[in-house]
């Protein structure tokens, strides 16, 4: 039998390894820049090209709109470095009702945006295989894109960390490339027609805008996954920043660079799906840069994958600790991994990949997923922001003023922001049901959340009072 001190030097072991593995200011960089930069940007001039280059524009506002997000997720991780993000701040702000819904919403927005973003990750992988696009192959590599980075996320948070780096850095080589070198081959001919939708300036802006918030989703990311995250209210919020402030000036930058390469028909060809790589071959001649270009792509789309797929896991497994999720999300495996919820997350993103592909071409499956994520990731974007302008109100009435305006100014556009979001959520085409299906295929997830909700109401434990500002060490 092991003494008490081996046992005492057992434990305190395992306390530092506890804290050696979680994720500090780098890991948690990596994890918001790995999960806002997968393919989403990759794939966006090929879904936008019915646009044109009005989605410039749509691009930016949508850039304002991400940094008043991070902005806002820096400042409440600082009041509540709490795990599960909007979850818990919705939860605290407006009670265990509201909070289910936030996170019923937030895990949709997770594992469906798993499913888009192996779509669009497919688009590349065929660059070299399937270049016919046979639908039946481009499930299953779909679904590879998905299932390998759950086998990553079971084996471990080292293994998780050290993956997000490596792929992160490689991901940075063909956007920094596009970004600087690809500035100087525009062609300013291809600017016009500036607006090829047929729609009003604003409806297209519009349109297009709700498609490229999918590119920022991801800048929530550090906040959902505080409990990984070591001193999470200091790393959290420069993270934040820090990593969406390095995803918009590249992404900027690339996309004129593309549309400036690219004419807008020359996007909108199935066989320029992969706009990266085709932009990068223009620039070069032959094909060798490009294959280079839709290789780091691939690996990029795999390191995004391996960070939602941990952020799908950690949301549910935050709400399971209050009693708001079952308690099998909770469990975790021998490597300390939420087993259940990764699996069950990977299951329900394939199962969106089967059905957007049903009776769809590959540009329509991937609009679909990316609307979709954009109305379920406004929800709980919208009510983080209502929770910070109902805190800082309280804290204005406690006498505490610091930073008060400019709290709630990023706050209301933040809600702006999220309405506009889910109400340019409509999908292009003449059926019904494509037009309607990001709603339509958001109503059906959130309807499977209903039983589960009844199920759980009296299981959920009270949310504990919210900090005032300042009290947290801000």
């Amino acid at each position: 039998m092991a003494t008490l001190l081996e046992r005492r030097h057992h434990g305190a072991h395992a306390h530092d390894a506890a804290v050696v593995h979680r994720m500090g200011l780098s890991q948690s960089t990596a994890l918001i820049v790995g999960s806002i930069i997968g393919v989403g940007i990759f794939s966006l001039p090929y879904s936008l090209a019915g646009y044109g280059p009005i989605s410039l524009v749509a691009m930016g506002i949508a850039s304002v709109a991400a940094l008043a997000f991070a902005l806002l997720f820096a400042s409440l991780s600082r009041r509540m470095p709490a795990d599960g993000g909007p979850y818990a701040y919705s939860r605290s702000a407006f009670g265990n009702g509201v909070g289910f819904g936030n996170a019923w919403s937030y895990w949709i927005t997770a594992w469906a945006g798993n499913a888009a973003i192996a779509v669009g990750w497919v688009y590349y992988v065929e660059h070299f295989i399937n270049k016919d696009g046979a639908k039946a192959f481009s499930i299953l590599i779909a679904l590879a894109g998905l299932w390998i980075p759950a086998a990553v996320n079971l084996s471990g948070l080292r293994n998780i960390g050290a993956f997000q780096v490596v792929t992160t850095v490689l991901k940075f080589v063909p956007l920094l490339f596009m970004a600087v070198i690809g500035l100087f081959f525009i062609s300013a001919a291809n600017f016009t027609p500036w607006n090829t939708s047929g729609d009003t300036t604003w409806g297209a802006i519009g349109g297009a805008m709700a498609i490229c918030l999918f590119s920022y989703l991801g800048v929530e990311t550090a906040a959902v996954a505080a409990a990984k995250v070591r001193d999470p209210q200091r790393n959290v919020p420069r993270a934040t920043v820090l990593g969406t402030l390095a995803s918009a000036v590249v992404y900027l930058m690339s996309m004129v660079a593309v549309f400036g390469i690219l004419s807008t028909d020359a996007l909108a060809l199935d066989e320029n799906k992969a706009s990266y790589a085709v932009a990068s071959n223009t620039i070069f001649g032959g094909t060798w840069s490009g294959h280079v270009v839709a290789a780091a792509v691939i690996i990029s789309g795999i390191g995004a994958l391996n960070g939602w797929t941990m952020i799908c896991a950690e949301m549910p497994r935050a709400a399971a600790k209050d009693g708001l999720f079952p308690a099998r999300f909770a469990s975790v495996n021998g490597r300390g991994e939420p087993a259940f919820g990764i699996v069950s997350s990977t299951l329900f993103a394939s199962l969106a990949v089967l059905i957007s592909f049903w009776g769809t071409n590959g540009s329509t499956v991937f609009t679909t997923l990316v609307l979709m994520t954009g109305i379920t990731a406004a929800i709980p974007f919208g009510f983080s922001a209502l929770a910070q302008i109902a805190w800082r109100v309280r804290d204005r009435r406690m006498g505490l003023d610091a930073h008060v305006v400019r709290d709630v100014l990023v706050a209301v556009a933040a809600v702006a922001a999220s309405i506009a979001f889910v109400y340019y959520s409509r999908n292009t085409g003449s059926s019904w049901y494509v037009v309607w299906g990001p709603f339509l295929m958001t109503g059906g997830a959130f309807a499977i959340g209903v039983p589960v909700y009844l199920a759980q109401r009296g299981r959920m434990t009270e949310p504990a009072p919210v900090p005032y500002y300042g009290q947290t060490g801000r």
